[in-house]
């Protein structure tokens, strides 16, 4: 269970696992915010688009969607060259109402039960990617396709720490549904390896400011707080690094400053850009 990613986390993650992006207009601030939740995120989910004119009336039609289910249908849309479009980021039509016993078993990264209810609003708990394919059994799967597919997983699984149990396909997720056409068994088996050996870990972008301070609870301050701790710059935790801002935080942070050379407003315990670069380098 995590925050969701920022958008320019999440390019960060895609591009730092090799793949090729294009970023789709507004794609940044384009959602469906307002008609229900996004997060806490749990895992991803694998689609196919089913027929299609063009690959490109495809990504148009995942940026915008149709009467009756406005777009964004996914937050990527890869094509059969391997090229990831992203084409929304925040609350996208993709996942629809599935199994809650299946969330379950995502969230605890263990075997999935068979989808037998609809009763779990999906498009909360998971990105979502449209792999361009006819699903009718006779378009083919290009290696560089399913491989950026696994690549696109595995990068999203790793800045969450999830394995690759935390990759459904949406005929696990939504009873009725046919994607992917592909084994799901052998494609998490990719994303496992990929997760195992190369790329190596991304770097995560700095949030902003206002991720950190009094009240503030989300997955930065526990990224700060660990690197803090692999930096030597822990000695103010009595259990640990955590999701909630507390003063153990800022301590830590401050002596990182100093360590800098920095004083005074530099180093107050709050970090900037410039603060991550250095914790993250």
């Amino acid at each position: 269970m995590a925050t969701p990613l920022t958008s320019s986390q999440a390019l960060s993650a895609l591009r730092s696992a090799g793949l090729n992006v294009v970023e789709v207009r507004d794609w940044r601030n384009h959602n469906r915010a307002g008609h229900g939740a996004w997060g806490p995120m749990n895992g991803v989910v694998i689609h196919h688009t089913g027929d299609y004119s063009s690959q490109a009336q495809m990504v148009d039609l995942c940026y915008t969607g149709y009467s009756g289910l406005p777009g964004p249908l996914c937050h990527t849309v890869i094509d059969k060259q391997g090229t990831c479009h992203m084409v929304g980021w925040g609350r996208a039509n993709h996942a629809g109402l599935g199994d809650s016993d299946v969330l379950q078993a995502v969230i605890d990264e263990r075997p999935l039960p068979r989808d037998n209810d609809a009763d779990t609003d999906g498009n909360s708990h998971f990105y979502g990617t449209e792999l361009i394919n006819a699903g009718d059994g006779r378009d083919p799967w290009p290696e560089a396709q399913v491989d950026a597919a696994a690549r696109w997983a595995a990068a999203l699984c790793r800045a969450h720490g999830w394995s690759e149990r935390s990759v459904i396909g949406h005929k696990e997720w939504q009873p009725g549904k046919p994607d992917p056409t592909f084994n799901m068994d052998a494609f998490r088996a990719r994303v496992a390896r990929h997760l195992n050996g190369k790329p190596a870990p991304s770097t995560p972008s700095f949030p902003g400011a206002s991720f950190f301070g009094p009240g503030k609870v989300n997955d930065s301050i526990l990224q700060l707080g660990q690197a803090l701790v692999r930096k030597g710059f822990g000695r103010h935790y009595k259990v640990g690094p955590s999701r909630d801002w507390g003063e153990a935080d800022r301590q830590n942070t401050a002596d990182f400053q100093r360590a800098q050379g920095w004083t005074g407003a530099d180093a107050d315990g709050y970090p900037g850009p410039e603060t991550w670069r250095r914790l993250f380098s």
